[in-house]
């Protein structure tokens, strides 16, 4: 064992869990909510263009929501087997499971943009757009899905970082990728006079950029694991279904996102372009707040894997109870500002009246729940990043697939616009009360194992 393994060893044991989880949160919060600052600069800029091009965002974001499944899937499923294998102090199994996750998540963005150019049109309408947003989200699609291979290999090198606790060497390819891309924004679409087409190109060459950074990390071996075609060919029957199945519930959660997107649009599409933006702008909103929730579960989730492969199942406890708490102070403190300040944050992406009336109200009726937000997070987290994948796998479809697929329907159909404005809110009350039940017998099974270990031990030292 290298010294750099043997040292992150001694970190993710012995460190307390409260410090530890937070020097984990904390970058990882930072790459969050640059990446979804990016997003909103996109939408802020774009917005300038018309409330057309604005509601384009939002059919594209579904888009992009597809990409990070591949991505997630791979990148979550390989993290969380890298931390538990880590923790077992299984090195050669970790970057075997990392190789086959890189060039898996290079074959799939190569599959994502090769369909998607060849089936560009069907694809737009798709996923939800009108015939007058048809045009900008055409100009912005094509070129976000040349860069879908860079996109998911992306994910799948910042969740292998993370995965070894290296949460920090995550952030600066994310971020510094963000940064540029909140920079080059403006440069494109105005400067360049390259309209919606603009924001696309400043968003490609951002997420190459952070590629490239990323890759770097592996390359300089600043990394606990190694990145290998050999290794992922030799690997590849071996660990490809057991990557997939652990990160099914990313697949489920980021899948159902890009559906519950697209429901969205097409519902919202009945009541005009407007109705679009504003609930693509909201999108947008709860994006880069949820972000914060996003990094810090991501910070827990290495600390829970790699402590329940080291059998130490007090640390995953007090992890959890832990992040879940600092959740529901940081949410609570958001949902707050923004219910009080709907209307004015609506306003800082597009002056129309009918589009700050419907994402206002949006806003409000989010802001109710955010609080539950949280838990609903770290349920799935933590079952994930265990090896619960089943159990995972349903709830991350329940939040917005399970539930807020049938209740935007329904709502829709009883109450009209108020009906999609409100879905979100729903979905997340049902969400929590479901999750409550898998953390009672999440909890009781570890306790259960941590009292046989301690007898097993006993009898041992007897």
């Amino acid at each position: 064992m290298n010294d750099n393994v043997a040292k992150g060893f001694s970190v993710m044991l012995d460190t307390p869990v409260s410090k530890l989880v937070g020097r984990l949160a904390v970058p990882t919060i930072i790459s969050m909510l640059v990446s979804a600052l990016y997003n909103m600069a996109d939408t802020f800029f774009v917005s300038q263009l018309g409330t057309s091009a604005s509601g384009a965002v939002g059919i594209v974001f579904s888009l992009m929501a597809i990409i990070q499944a591949v991505g997630f899937t791979l990148g979550m499923g390989a993290g969380s087997l890298v931390s538990r294998n880590l923790g077992a102090r299984n090195i050669s199994d970790a970057d075997v499971i990392s190789s086959v996750s890189f060039f898996s998540a290079i074959a799939g963005g190569l599959c994502i943009a090769i369909g998607g150019l060849l089936f560009l049109d069907p694809l737009m309408h798709g996923l939800g757009a009108t015939p007058t947003i048809l045009p900008y989200a055409r100009d912005y699609g094509k070129i976000i899905l040349v860069g879908a291979p860079f996109m998911c290999t992306s994910f799948v090198m910042n969740n292998l970082l993370r995965s070894q606790g290296k949460a920090s060497l995550a952030m600066i390819g994310l971020t510094t990728g963000g940064i540029l891309n909140i920079f080059l924004d403006p440069l494109f679409i105005f400067g360049f006079k390259q309209g919606i087409a603009g924001a696309a190109v400043a968003t490609v060459l951002s997420q190459i950029i952070s590629f490239s950074i990323l890759l770097s990390m592996f390359l300089k071996k600043k990394s606990a694991t190694t990145l290998s075609f050999s290794a992922a060919v030799k690997g590849l029957h071996i660990w490809i279904l057991k990557i997939l199945k652990t990160g099914m519930p990313s697949l489920f959660r980021q899948g159902l996102a890009s559906l519950a997107t697209i429901a969205l649009n097409v519902c919202a599409g009945q009541y005009g372009d407007a109705a679009v933006a504003g609930m693509s702008i909201t999108g947008r909103i709860f994006l880069f707040v949820s972000s914060v929730m996003i990094g810090l579960g991501q910070g827990f989730q290495p600390v829970a894997g790699f402590c329940y492969g080291a059998g130490r199942y007090d640390r995953v406890k007090a992890a959890f109870r832990f992040t879940v708490k600092a959740g529901c102070v940081v949410m609570t403190v958001a949902a707050v500002i923004l219910f009080a300040g709907a209307q004015t944050v609506i306003h800082m992406f597009r002056d129309d009246p009918a589009v700050i009336a419907v994402g206002s109200a949006a806003v409000r009726y989010q802001s109710i729940v955010l609080p539950l937000l949280p838990l609903i997070t770290l349920s799935n987290m933590l079952l994930q990043s265990t090896g619960q994948s089943g159990q995972a796998t349903f709830l991350s479809s329940c939040r917005q697939g399970v539930f807020f697929l049938p209740v935007i329907l329904v709502f829709q159909y009883v109450a009209g616009l108020q009906g999609v404005e409100m879905a979100q809110t729903a979905a997340d009350i049902l969400t929590a009360a479901v999750c409550i039940p898998f953390l009672v017998m999440f909890f009781r099974r570890m306790d259960a194992a941590a009292g046989a270990a301690a007898l097993t031990e006993n009898s041992m030292d007897g």
